[in-house]
């Protein structure tokens, strides 16, 4: 599916601090079950000193596959540990989902 294949390019090149890939193609104009419009939610050290510009674009490398096929559009918002906390305060950061089954053994 391509929202992991998002989530695991992005978590390999970023190893964020946190990680939300959401699919929203149910917002827009496409067939039931479209894997075409998502939105990135990505806080990784990485991006210390750069500008917005800049972290959007390496997103962009990062899933150039994806958004030269399925995906139609993606909506990026990247932030450092420090930028997080200015903006949402000391909200807690879940890391990024790897998958899994559930199980816990």
């Amino acid at each position: 599916m391509v929202k992991e294949r998002i989530e695991e390019k992005l978590a390999d090149k970023f190893d964020p601090e946190h990680l939300e890939v959401v699919n929203e193609s149910g917002n827009h104009n496409v067939p039931d079950g479209s894997e075409t419009h998502f939105k990135v939610v990505i806080v990784s050290a990485s991006f210390a000193g750069e500008r917005l510009i800049a972290r959007h674009r390496r997103v962009n490398e990062a899933l150039a596959t994806e958004l030269a096929g399925p995906v139609h559009a993606l909506a990026i918002h990247t932030y450092t540990a420090d930028d997080w906390r200015k903006r949402f305060g000391d909200a807690p950061m879940s890391p990024p989902c790897l998958g899994g089954d559930g199980s816990l053994g």
